[in-house]
């Protein structure tokens, strides 16, 4: 039995047609039909009921489909580890990040650790802060990284940074201040879990005449306060690679501070190599 078979077989059952999995499989359609026969004679049973346009799975066929599917995703994780220990990686490490994060904090923690752990490969998925704590809880990854506490309560969270949140501003000429601003600028929300409602009632009930825009992606908000499109509250570490902005000191409104949690369930080797890191280097 080969694994391009399974392949096949698999491809074509969620198809139920030989021309569409040929054309996913970049195959042509009688080697597709080939591949099944093949794998028909080996394992001495029928798997498709056939007809003129379509085919559908036998009883056999259904119950071959679940061993299928777990013995093509073994086969992946396996040779996915393989390729890794190619590359001279003995164990791996997948991060969970919000964007924030990712697009701030986590470039400068990453090529640290991984020069001081070349063994272990990295993979960083970016999903939001609010999904972070589910990609932990599932397995999908070893650790989270994320703005805001977890609901899921299996999952550990280790407060490991914080920073200030500031008012920002493209650069202009004259005298700027937080009440000009608010008076002059569209002042752009939800770009933060700290900055979603219950801040922008803070805003309005500081200054009831702001406007303001909803721009949910924090390196847009970035783009636009650059191109002059309005001012935004933005993390510390995430104005420093601005170009020609400027800060607004605080004057009616109390500024969030943005927190990093760090989130785990199973603890591994990598895990707390990891956690180890970070705890060393906040005591630097």
């Amino acid at each position: 039995m080969q694994i391009k078979w399974l392949q096949t077989f698999v491809v074509t059952a969620r198809c139920e047609n030989f021309r569409q999995a040929s054309e996913q499989l970049f195959l042509t359609q009688p080697a597709v039909t080939k591949h099944i026969q093949r794998l028909e004679e080996v394992i001495h049973t029928t798997l498709f009921h056939r007809t003129s346009n379509r085919v559908t799975l036998t009883a056999a066929g259904k119950r071959f489909y679940t061993f299928a599917n777990d013995l093509l995703a073994e086969y992946e994780v396996g040779m996915e580890a393989f390729e890794s220990w190619k590359q001279g990686y003995e164990q791996r490490l997948v991060i969970a990040v919000a964007p924030q994060i990712a697009a701030s904090l986590l470039p400068t923690w990453l090529a640290q650790f991984m020069a001081e752990n070349p063994t272990i490969e990295v993979i960083t998925n970016i999903v939001s802060s609010y999904d972070v704590g589910q990609e932990v809880s599932s397995g999908r990854a070893d650790l989270g990284l994320a703005r805001i506490l977890p609901i899921q309560p299996s999952i550990e969270a280790l407060h490991i940074h914080k920073e200030p949140m500031l008012l920002t501003s493209k650069k202009r000429q004259g005298t700027w201040d937080e009440e000009r601003v608010m008076q002059t600028d569209r002042i752009m929300t939800h770009n933060h879990p700290h900055c979603s409602d219950a801040f922008l009632q803070q805003l309005k009930h500081a200054y009831p005449l702001v406007r303001t825009m909803p721009v949910n992606q924090i390196e847009v908000t970035k783009r636009f306060i650059e191109a002059g499109l309005g001012s935004a509250y933005l993390p510390y570490s995430m104005i420093q690679e601005m170009n020609e902005v400027m800060t607004i000191p605080a004057q009616a409104i109390s500024p969030p501070i943005s927190t990093t949690y760090l989130l785990t369930k199973v603890s591994t080797v990598e895990v707390e190599k990891f956690i180890q890191f970070l705890m060393d280097r906040s005591l630097r």
